[in-house]
């Protein structure tokens, strides 16, 4: 993929574990590359093709104002999924988070975390043979679409099969889903 870099992005924030930084703020410096499909834009130099940088900043400088995190790991996740929610034509997100005065004693330039998230691309099963087997398939499927992290792409339909094996049992209504998500493999379990 094509990248859009931003670097060196300076921000004012109340990010830190200290009470006086949540108190005060400090500024933080963000640099961030945008992982997108630019082409199209590079084709027909229309800004609308592509992902304006500006908005990028924008979007980083808001949720910066907007919360306070007392880690600087929870400010980069939560910037990363930010920008990947903001901006759809996005794929991935590299960003790092400088802290160049946290309350440390010794000289040195800055303290950093760097985070990745992307959207990325899962097959779910899906299945039931008990009770209210279409009703209980239906939540399942409006529980994932209502969650911002995912974004359900297309639904197969629904066959009825016959239980394996020697317990007696309902039949089964099966199906499977794909979905775009930003959860790691672990998280989407």
């Amino acid at each position: 993929m094509d990248k859009i870099k931003i670097t060196n992005l300076e921000i004012f924030a109340f990010h830190g574990v200290m009470p006086e930084e949540n108190k005060l703020g400090q500024k933080f410096i963000v640099s961030a590359e945008l992982f997108l499909d630019t082409e199209k834009a590079g084709m027909s130099d229309n800004l609308e093709q592509s992902v304006n940088y500006a908005l990028v900043c924008e979007c980083i400088r808001e949720y910066n104002k907007n919360n306070t995190k007392r880690l600087i790991e929870a400010a980069a996740l939560g910037m990363a999924e930010n920008i990947l929610f903001s901006f759809d034509k996005i794929r991935k997100v590299h960003l790092e988070l400088k802290k160049p005065n946290p309350p440390i004693h010794m000289h040195f330039d800055s303290v950093s975390v760097e985070t990745e998230r992307s959207w990325n691309r899962a097959f779910i099963a899906f299945g039931s043979n008990m009770g209210d087997r279409k009703s209980y398939i239906d939540n399942a499927i409006k529980g994932i679409s209502a969650d911002k992290r995912c974004r359900i792409k297309k639904v197969s339909s629904v066959i009825e099969t016959e239980p394996y094996g020697v317990v007696e049992q309902d039949n089964f209504l099966n199906g499977v889903m794909e979905i775009e998500t930003i959860y790691s493999p672990y998280a989407l379990l």
